[in-house]
């Protein structure tokens, strides 16, 4: 499996790259809500508004997508691939 990095620069860039990476995995919102703890209509609107996410929300709906959270200095000439969503 190619590993695919994605650099954010917005907030809502973070929400598609999470509901896209939960679309990947073929997972409804409410089969993640349940593994998160949360109700589906919490994870919907944390989709559409990743800001309101606490960082221990971020790094729980990571480990539970299987995702890695990597922050860096910007052309830091890292491989990483910027994506348009």
């Amino acid at each position: 499996m190619h590993k695919q990095n994605h650099i954010l620069t917005t907030s809502s860039q973070l929400g598609q790259i999470l509901q896209a990476s939960r679309k990947a995995k073929k997972w409804s919102q409410a089969r993640l809500s349940s593994k998160l703890g949360l109700s589906q209509s919490r994870v919907s609107h944390l989709e559409m508004h990743p800001e309101e996410l606490s960082f221990a929300q971020l790094m729980n709906w990571c480990a539970v997508l299987g995702l890695e959270l990597s922050v860096g200095l910007r052309g830091s000439g890292t491989e990483q691939t910027s994506t348009d969503w």
